[in-house]
């Protein structure tokens, strides 16, 4: 089973030493791949929020190879981002996103103390966004002052890696704070998770709930699960709370039972019988959350559920061949369009499509923490 893993990193990894060469010549951050193209972020320039998973990937595929191609590509756009420090007005809580998975992979795989500075520089940042109520603000806007997003569970790992760094527990209880609220106020009696909740900003009140990207309000957007899924197994790693533990292992089941028969993954469960959309980057993503978790518990089911959603991408949806740059194919950004790619290739895709195989061939180097 294991050949097969290694077989596909083995073809991923020498697509991209090909593909890869043409973002750097196009001085771009590749947000999707359309045929031979690769096309930068569809709104904000390199502030938008997915510009760290480039560089991830080619931190990723530089532990798997050696290939310094890999490690000058991430260096290349970390600058980039570093530019957008300056810039700030697109910045938001996506912040974690963007540099830990940048700045923060290249000190952890290379001890280099800029990249360190500046991965502390984003905490800083994500920390000015905290409102004390309970919950960090995800977006700018005045009519967005209360929204806060399940996605920002993945964001928090930024604040617990801080905490250790500088051993001020500031942005550890900043961290647990988000997560307490999300704990109460985000989930759903099924085990699902909702997408956007809104607060009242000078109180902390829930105001009301948002479809976001999902299919309508109340229905379960698949990558949201994925994002709650992951997002509390990294929490609990982080703060060994078995509330964190239980909560992924809701999602988790959850999300087993709407994994589909082929191994992909419907963009929302709720979405109608007869309408063919897939999220393809939801089901790397819970792979990926199903694999840790599977290391915490040992428990089968969560590494038979990777296994389902990976052999599936494996299988049906990832291209290896030159008709595209990237590899993940049918991914999709929301349910109903908004411009940022629908049944497409998708770069933090292909991102956790290669850190689940490098799980499951024991490579992972864990840029979550």
């Amino acid at each position: 089973m294991t050949n097969q893993y290694e077989a596909a990193l083995a073809r991923a990894s020498a697509k991209y030493r090909l593909s890869a060469a043409d973002a750097g010549l196009k001085g771009i951050i590749p947000y999707k791949s359309e045929g031979t193209r690769w096309i930068g972020s569809p709104f904000a320039g390199n502030g938008w929020w997915t510009g760290g998973f480039w560089p991830a990937l080619m931190w990723q595929l530089w532990v798997y190879t050696g290939d310094p191609f890999f490690r000058d590509e991430a260096r290349r756009v970390e600058g980039l981002l570093t530019d957008e420090f300056r810039r700030f007005t697109e910045l938001n809580h996506d912040v974690g996103f963007m540099y830990l998975l940048s700045t923060g992979a290249d000190y952890k795989l290379n001890g280099d103390e800029q990249a360190r500075i500046d991965t502390l520089h984003a905490a800083s940042l994500m920390m000015g966004r905290f409102n004390p109520k309970g919950f960090f603000r995800a977006w700018d806007g005045a009519d967005r002052k209360g929204f806060a997003i399940i996605d920002c569970m993945m964001n928090l790992s930024l604040l617990f890696w801080a905490s250790r760094q500088t051993e001020d527990p500031r942005f550890f209880h900043a961290a647990r704070a988000h997560a307490d609220t999300v704990l109460r106020e985000f989930f759903r009696p099924d085990g699902s998770v909702s997408h956007i909740i809104e607060f009242d900003p000078a109180t902390g009140a829930r105001v009301r709930e948002h479809a976001g990207q999902g299919y309508a309000l109340g229905s379960q957007w698949s990558r949201g699960q994925a994002w709650g899924l992951y997002g509390f197994t990294l929490c609990f790693l982080n703060t060994g709370d078995p509330r964190d533990l239980a909560a992924a292992e809701r999602i988790a089941a959850n999300f087993t039972a709407h994994i589909r028969p082929d191994g992909l993954t419907d963009c929302d469960f709720c979405q109608p019988s007869e309408e063919e959309r897939l999220d393809n980057i939801a089901g790397a993503i819970a792979a990926c959350g199903f694999l840790e978790l599977y290391e915490i518990t040992k428990k089968e089911a969560w590494h038979a559920a990777a296994l389902r959603l990976v052999d599936g991408l494996l299988d049906r949806c990832t291209d290896f061949g030159e008709g595209i740059r990237g590899l993940l194919t049918h991914c999709t950004a929301s349910y109903h369009d908004d411009g940022a790619g629908r049944h497409t290739n998708i770069v933090y895709g292909d991102y956790f499509l290669i850190e689940a195989l490098m799980k499951l061939t024991g490579r992972d180097p864990m840029l979550w923490r």
